[in-house]
């Protein structure tokens, strides 16, 4: 936020694409999640896909207040990361949990830092935008985390700015520029790159618990009364498998890879 105070919007938008490379090469370089040549050259498309998205003449100048916002792309992107680490348990109550505490550390720092409360309305319409963009967003956020793994889900995450501009279009219909496109054919590309993702690999026997579906992951039985209902709940144990299929390094296929493809 004191980024934000001291960079103008123009920079501060370009600077926030660098949340999402961090969040990958945290991903990829410290915690191993695997990534070959296509998920790499995806990631790179989406970037700079967002970049052309928020690219104005001045570009973004190194000051102090870019610097901060730097600063928070990379809390943000260790933040991705250690979440990805507690993604299998229940979204909402991990939300709740962050949200308690980002909470009250904001307020404090705030209130210590002299800033009075705002009006009602104010009040409540930050409550109403903090609902979306970080309760709602967040709870979906982590569901992707524990689906995608993080250097995905933070790449998917960069494509927010495409939204964006297209509601901003369909609020003020105006004719997109060539930027528009060019940065619509970036990311467009670097997702269908991700897609495309698909080799033969090895599950080691893990144990572990999550709400879940009797897939071909989880072909196991269960030592209790079971009604039949999906999905559900329990410890349960998998078995060492291999074989071949489109996936991403969700909490079942977080395994290294022998070699580029």
């Amino acid at each position: 936020m004191t980024g934000l105070v001291a960079t103008d919007a123009a920079s501060a938008s370009l600077l926030l694409n660098i949340e999402g490379v961090f969040t990958a090469l945290i991903a990829w370089m410290v915690l191993k999640e695997n990534a070959d040549r296509k998920i790499v050259l995806g990631m790179v498309a989406i970037v700079a896909g967002g970049v052309l998205l928020s690219w104005q003449p001045a570009g973004a100048a190194l000051s102090p207040g870019a610097l901060l916002i730097a600063a928070a792309c990379i809390c943000w992107a260790v933040d991705n990361n250690l979440t990805r680490k507690v993604s299998a348990n229940d979204a909402v109550l991990i939300v709740c949990f962050k949200g308690l505490v980002a909470g009250v550390c904001n307020t404090a720092f705030a209130l210590i830092a002299g800033v009075k409360l705002p009006g009602a309305v104010l009040l409540v319409s930050a409550m109403v935008v903090g609902f979306a963009g970080n309760g709602l967003s967040l709870a979906l956020f982590v569901v992707a985390l524990r689906h995608l793994g993080t250097a995905r889900t933070g790449a998917y995450f960069s494509v927010a700015p495409l939204f964006g501009v297209i509601i901003s279009f369909a609020l003020w219909p105006q004719m997109p520029n060539i930027l528009f496109w060019l940065a619509f054919v970036l990311m467009a590309l670097g997702v269908w790159l991700h897609l495309r993702e698909r080799h033969e690999h090895t599950h080691e026997a893990q144990e572990h618990t999550h709400r879940h579906r009797h897939d071909e992951h989880h072909q196991h039985v269960h030592e209790f009364d079971w009604d039949g209902q999906e999905p559900h709940t329990h410890p349960h144990r998998h078995a060492p498998i291999t074989h071949t299929h489109a996936h991403f390094p969700d909490i079942h296929h977080r395994h290294p890879h022998q070699k580029s493809q």
